[in-house]
């Protein structure tokens, strides 16, 4: 017995760790550009890359080569992509602004030919959209800095031109001045080995000429308009050397936007040795602004949290009350004759009636518990330092993987209620596959017209049709099969056996003056005071381009989210059960389910209020799609918390004392 105990616990620590590798490397093995320092000596040439040209103006990604840009000598080469990149529609590719590290320069790229209408046209519009240029030189991305009012803004990326105040006239961005922060290290005689984390890393023993050289450790950038003259430009070669020039503020001496007009583009780069080591070279970008006021903000909604944890723990101490009372009458007969059955105790025979859709139930609770597992792991990961902002797309390909093999805890959490409800196991089949078609195929649903909206658009943000083709096949090859195989265990799993039996004629519910769902829709305003803090960061990084790597609070906000969640859902399940209303099921789920109203509801005030720049009915449908997903995702993970702890507490009351 004990030789099988432990032949049983290794087998779980081998799978679970077999588990943690595949993660890894899912999330790691696509693409991890600057995960691992890179040291460059004097002289050697380094080539920025550029991501997607983005816009606060309308969520829709383009390419970068989709302008009259410069391309390089070798061709538009794009990089190696994750799943996480595609689906945001990251598409990094080469360009031809070369750097010689600690060589200071000033370059000629090339003179577009004379713009055509289209060009003109697009230009434009990308202008007046308020497109950004995201240029990224070793992994960093590009930073501005501008003044508004006396106070300094960090942006990253450039505009690709701008209007003037005076008139109607557009200018394009065609000089870049960048300044290159590096560092310098010494033969220290170390080299660092990335564990996937911007500066975590294993030091190790090596050559010493190994860590020699200088590293990269800040890009900034100053974009220009200058007006040159397209005949003497376009005799020059690319990468020829030309004068130093200062940006300039004159109108008339900036490249105007205009059909027929031939723009040359140039930069020049200056190297300038800093002090910030490489581990810190990231600090700059997620440096929290305003983190006063995110400190109050965090310790406000834990002083409202312990407020009504407190309340709700003298209403749990009244529940406990009424145990005491009803196990006393149990003991002394007489008063048990005299003694009139009241409150939750009258619906003893109805409290386990079979509630209305329990397959529906059943499923929602099971894709519930498969989205909430996989927010726990992602955020705990990213909380202990392993999702580093260099990755682009590694949060969203890890969610993506965690969420196709939590289906074997969805379908068996799911078939395991529906026994429970039945008593049988029969129909366990539709059950695990409706549990495996249900969020997946309403996203689906929703992204593909959507997709069609971005292909119009000519959009990177739009799906490929091969991409389509991976995200069915892991959803039926992985995602399927496993929900199935939960299933089966489920079938498999011991019964829950109600601790009272079920009337044959369902008992009269007591009519009340006011609508019973007024009171479960309003407790969702409980856990929504817990995450509108955090909601208002999240949203700002999607659609404001904002970094978001403050994990440690959003942990601490699921966590409180999750009690709040279970302690509403428990109190509104005891209230309903003491007016004699058995029909606590579907309550019980909507009662902490019901915050995805207000979250939704806080994404359309955050689209009239905060993000006023968003235009045009595309943009908005977009912005509402999403979410439409989100608060989605949000009520099937808060309600199967807020359902489970309900079911337990009703099964613990009803088993906890004696019913005739």
């Amino acid at each position: 017995m004990a030789f099988l105990l432990i032949s049983k616990t290794r087998s779980t620590i081998y799978w679970a760790f077999l588990f943690v590798i595949l993660f890894a490397c899912v999330c790691n093995g696509f693409y991890l550009p600057g995960s691992y320092m890179h040291t460059f000596s004097t002289g050697e040439y380094i080539y920025a890359k550029v991501n997607s040209l983005t816009s606060i103006e309308t969520g829709f990604p383009f390419s970068y080569y989709s302008l009259p840009y410069c391309k390089p000598n070798g061709g538009v080469r794009k990089s190696a992509e994750n799943l996480g990149q595609l689906l945001m529609g990251d598409q990094i590719t080469n360009t031809p602004y070369r750097f010689r590290m600690n060589i200071n320069e000033s370059i000629y790229l090339c003179t577009t030919n004379p713009l055509n209408e289209h060009e003109v046209k697009l230009l434009k519009q990308r202008t007046g959209d308020l497109y950004q240029v995201n240029m990224i030189l070793d992994n960093l991305p590009a930073m501005r800095f501008a003044k508004q009012n006396g106070v300094t803004i960090q942006w990253t990326g450039f505009p690709v031109g701008y209007s003037s105040a005076q008139s109607s006239v557009d200018y394009i961005i065609n000089h870049l001045k960048f300044r290159v922060l590096v560092h310098e290290y010494e033969g220290s005689g170390v080299e660092i080995i990335s564990t996937g984390e911007e500066g975590i890393g294993v030091i190790a023993e090596a050559d010493k000429k190994a860590a020699s050289g200088f590293v990269i450790v800040g890009f900034e950038v100053v974009p220009c308009s200058v007006k040159y003259d397209p005949e003497a430009m376009s005799k020059l070669k690319m990468y020829a050397n030309i004068t130093p020039l200062s940006c300039p503020l004159e109108l008339d001496k900036s490249q105007i936007i205009r059909k027929q007009e031939r723009v040359s583009f140039t930069y020049e780069v200056e190297f300038v040795k800093s002090n910030i080591r490489w581990p810190s070279r990231w600090d700059a970008y997620l440096e929290m602004k305003g983190a006063r006021v995110h400190w109050f903000s965090i310790l406000n909604s834990l002083l409202v949290i312990f407020f009504l944890a407190g309340i709700v723990f003298v209403i749990f101490l009244t529940v406990r009350r009424d145990l005491t009372r009803y196990e006393e009458l149990d003991k002394e007969a007489d008063a048990q004759m005299n003694e009139e059955p009241s409150g939750w105790k009258l619906v003893v025979g109805d409290v386990f009636r079979e509630p209305n859709c329990s397959k529906l139930l059943c499923v929602m609770v099971g894709d519930g518990i498969q989205i909430a597992g996989m927010a726990v792991v992602t955020i705990v990961f990213a909380a202990l330092g392993f999702m580093s902002p260099a990755s682009r797309g590694m949060i969203l390909t890890g969610m993506i993987m965690l969420y196709l093999f939590l289906g074997i805890i969805a379908g068996y959490v799911g078939v395991r209620l529906w026994r429970v409800i039945k008593g049988t196991s029969e129909g366990w089949r539709s059950v695990s596959l409706l549990v495996a078609c249900f969020f997946p195929g309403i996203i689906f649903i929703i992204l593909t017209p959507l997709n069609f909206i971005l292909w119009g658009s000519k959009s990177t943000g739009a799906i490929p049709i091969s991409l389509y083709f991976i995200l069915l096949s892991l959803w039926f090859c992985i995602s399927v099969p496993l929900t199935l195989l939960g299933g089966f265990l489920g079938t498999r799993a011991e019964a829950i056996q109600f601790p009272v039996r079920t009337h044959q004629i369902p008992r009269e519910i007591p009519a009340r003056k006011y609508p019973s769902w007024l009171l479960v829709l309003g407790a969702g305003t409980l856990p929504f005071g817990t995450l509108f803090i955090e909601l208002f960061f999240i949203l700002s990084s999607i659609w404001l381009g904002r970094f978001y790597y403050v994990f440690g609070f959003l942990l601490v906000v699921l966590l409180l989210l999750v009690i709040v969640c279970a302690e509403v859902s428990v109190v509104l399940t005891y209230m309903h059960l003491c007016v004699e209303d058995w029909r606590w099921w579907w309550k019980a789920f909507f009662a902490s389910g019901s915050v995805a109203l207000y979250v939704f509801l806080y994404s359309i005030n955050y689209l009239v209020f905060d993000l006023r720049s968003l235009s045009g009915p595309l943009s908005a449908i977009l912005y509402i799609s999403y979410s439409m997903i989100m608060a989605f995702a949000i009520m099937l993970s808060t309600g199967t918390i807020g359902f489970l702890t309900s079911f337990y507490f009703v099964h613990y009351l009803f088993s906890s004392v004696k019913i005739d």
